[in-house]
């Protein structure tokens, strides 16, 4: 989860699309130019351990696209996939 943050912030499509989910990973992705990130709060985890095949995060991630302040509230699911954790999907729980 953090690494795919910090590939956010750091503008990297393709570390994005290698650790999406073969199944639901998208052709292309492309990255608002403007959009700064200023951080990233963790709220809750599930699974996710050395044992585990999936697991999910839940975060709070603020941006700030063109003087416009952005928060980004999600419950994000991952799963190993050839011994990686990849990202599958994610929702966007009730404030």
């Amino acid at each position: 989860m953090r690494s795919r943050y910090a590939a956010f912030v750091e503008g990297r499509e393709d570390y994005l699309l290698a650790t999406w989910a073969a199944a639901t990973r998208p052709q292309s992705l492309t990255l608002e130019p403007e959009q700064r990130w200023l951080g990233l709060a963790i709220r809750a985890t599930g699974a996710g351990g050395p044992e585990d095949q999936e697991g999910w995060v839940e975060f709070v991630a603020r941006s700030r696209v063109r003087g416009q302040g952005v928060r980004l509230h999600e419950r994000s699911r991952f799963r190993r996939e050839d011994g990686r954790w990849v990202y599958v999907d994610g929702e966007f729980p009730e404030a």
